[in-house]
């Protein structure tokens, strides 16, 4: 006989689909009729029969139970402590079923049976249920319930909740009852979404005088992480200095005085050296205040009448009305929690012209104009009144400097400065003004000067390292950070610091990028910097730079590519804040995420 060929064996896969949901509803029946149960589960007053199989396949507490030598995996009945017999015929009617009906009522005992005996599906849903349920009333509870049986993801939400919402849960009754530890860590958080550390310090006092006699010692405890030396000075002497808790607590009387030193730092001239710089000086989030960016240009190279602003505690630009007029190279301040753009150009036309914008109303108004139209001018607050300093147009490099007054609407000039600059950088550090580079008209400049609007006059410092126009200056801690600009039309990465007390510039860690027309404002100890041109393209970046650590990292980014743009720190409230980013985000659910 020849070869026989030998073929491979044929298989073939035999499914019938949707018989495993009829098994486990059969499964359900053999439950309800009491069918094949090989155990009895004993809650409270309540015996389940059911069978071992189907609950330790649901629940690694029953399978080990079950399978393991401890006495249980041999007994007929298995007594559940700590659980009632409503929640455990729902726990067991779920694992044959997977379905729970979970509501108001339930949904708490139902997460502490779930998570002790570990049906950890049901019990990250009934999280997720909480979740949606969070509110001032109940969110400290729901918190303290999560955290006792380890559902962080709970916590974490819940805390998130009670910061966003603290104002409204300090006067909730949970509030008084929460422990020392929970309080602490509440308001240690620069998420804490209040308007001032008034409010922050007066929940400390509220929990605390709700049982004085045990509660008196932890009062130091809780101080340390109140930012005190951002009290008034007013409400730190009328009040926190006037408490007899704090008056008889050495430790308190310490706090306070750090407080006093700080706030006597900041109205005197005192060397920056002096300066007290801990966590406590910080500003939360919420009351950091905002950063807007205004005009400038972009990728065409037309200017923008745009705006937009960012909110470090929602880690997001949004923006806002248009200006009624386009500005590239505009100068930009806020005062009084108001934003004024003034001058810039648009239209082949330079501008003299000043608009101011009202974050409340979301609306901008037209001001008086300056007596000489220009770009590239810093503009700065003083206080009170409104310096524009500097500037070019197509044939000359201003060193002009207006005065605007803001309740009478009308400019006038004061002293010029003793060099023309176009593309100035100006900040304003203890009662001063600075006026930082620029362009004189054939060079970028790294020559420096200081205003003193007592004396009205101008007198140099110490020059930077490097020449630079159209750079970023901002002040933080008593320190002037200059970054980026343009050298000859090469944009500059560096960053310089100046130190007031000792009228020398250092080199400190340079951008990720060369920007120039670069944007900069700061936001606690934090400076962002922000668009800008690489000498190729104009730019949406933005750069953060820590100043205690001397690092940069990526921030979010602007909604246009934009160099040239104003950009200007402005405070605002939390509740206006929070107005605004609802009204004009796309997404006002994703405004704040409790994860």
């Amino acid at each position: 006989m020849g070869d026989m060929l030998i073929e491979e064996p044929k298989h073939t896969t035999f499914e019938i689909t949707g018989m495993l949901q009829t098994s486990f509803n059969k499964l359900f029946e053999f439950l309800q009729k009491e069918i094949l149960c090989d155990v009895i589960i004993q809650a409270g007053k309540k015996s389940i029969k059911c069978h071992r199989n189907v609950l330790a396949s649901c629940s690694p507490y029953f399978q080990a139970m079950f399978t393991s030598s401890l006495a249980e995996s041999k007994q007929n009945v298995i007594t559940i402590g700590d659980i009632d017999e409503t929640t455990m015929e729902m726990l067991i009617k779920f694992a044959y079923t997977a379905k729970v009906d979970l509501n108001t009522s339930n949904a708490q005992a139902l997460l502490h049976a779930s998570s002790v005996l570990q049906f950890d599906c049901l019990a990250q849903a009934c999280c997720d249920f909480m979740s949606s349920q969070l509110h001032p009333s109940n969110c400290l509870g729901i918190r303290e319930l999560a955290q006792r049986l380890g559902q962080l993801s709970l916590v974490k939400k819940s805390d998130s909740f009670s910061k966003y919402n603290f104002r409204k849960i300090i006067i909730e009754d949970e509030f008084v009852s929460i422990s020392v530890q929970h309080l602490e860590e509440i308001i240690s958080s620069e998420d804490l979404f209040v308007d001032s550390e008034v409010e922050v310090y007066e929940a400390v006092m509220l929990w605390v005088k709700h049982d004085a006699e045990k509660r008196r010692d932890y009062l130091p405890r809780l101080l340390s992480k109140i930012h005190l030396p951002l009290l008034p000075l007013t409400y730190l002497r009328m009040y926190v200095e006037s408490d007899s808790l704090i008056r008889k607590n050495l430790e308190c009387r310490d706090l306070l005085d750090e407080a006093r030193h700080y706030q006597m730092w900041q109205v005197s001239r005192l060397p920056t050296a002096h300066l007290p710089v801990t966590d406590r000086t910080r500003p939360r989030k919420s009351y950091a205040g905002v950063i807007f960016c205004v005009g400038g240009r972009g990728m065409n190279g037309n200017p923008f009448s745009s705006i937009e602003f960012y909110s470090w505690f929602h880690n997001k630009w949004v923006k806002l009305q248009d200006m009624s007029t386009s500005r590239r190279h505009v100068g930009c301040v806020s005062a009084k929690g108001k934003i004024y753009a003034v001058g810039g150009f648009a239209n082949e036309t330079h501008l003299s012209s000043a608009e101011e914008f009202d974050p409340a109303t979301n609306k901008w108004s037209e001001l008086a104009s300056m007596s000489i139209p220009r770009r590239g001018l810093g503009l700065c607050s003083m206080g009170g009144p409104i310096y524009a300093v500097g500037g070019l147009d197509n044939t000359l490099f201003y060193s002009i400097v207006e005065r605007y007054d803001i309740k009478a609407d009308v400019w006038s000039v004061v002293a010029s400065m003793n060099c023309a600059r176009g593309g100035v950088a100006v900040v304003k550090l203890k009662g001063l003004m600075y006026a930082l580079g620029g362009n004189s008209g054939s060079v970028s400049l790294k020559t420096c000067e200081v205003y003193d609007p007592h004396l009205d006059k101008w007198t140099f410092i110490s020059s930077m390292n490097q020449c630079r126009a159209g750079a970023g200056a901002v002040v933080v801690d008593g320190f002037i950070y200059v970054m980026g600009g343009f050298e000859n039309n090469v944009p500059l990465n560096s960053v310089e610091k100046y130190d007031p007390d000792t009228n020398k510039w250092s080199f400190v860690t340079p951008m990720k990028v060369g920007r120039g027309g670069v944007g900069a404002a700061a936001l606690g100890r934090y400076i962002y910097a922000i668009g800008g041109h690489n000498a190729t393209h104009y730019l949406n970046t933005v750069e953060i730079y820590d100043v205690e650590n001397d690092r940069w990292k990526p921030g979010p980014v602007i909604s246009d590519y934009r160099a040239g743009a104003g950009v200007a720190w402005c405070s605002m409230s939390a509740d206006l804040l929070k107005k605004l980013v609802e009204n004009y985000t796309k997404n006002p659910k994703d405004c704040v995420s409790f994860e």
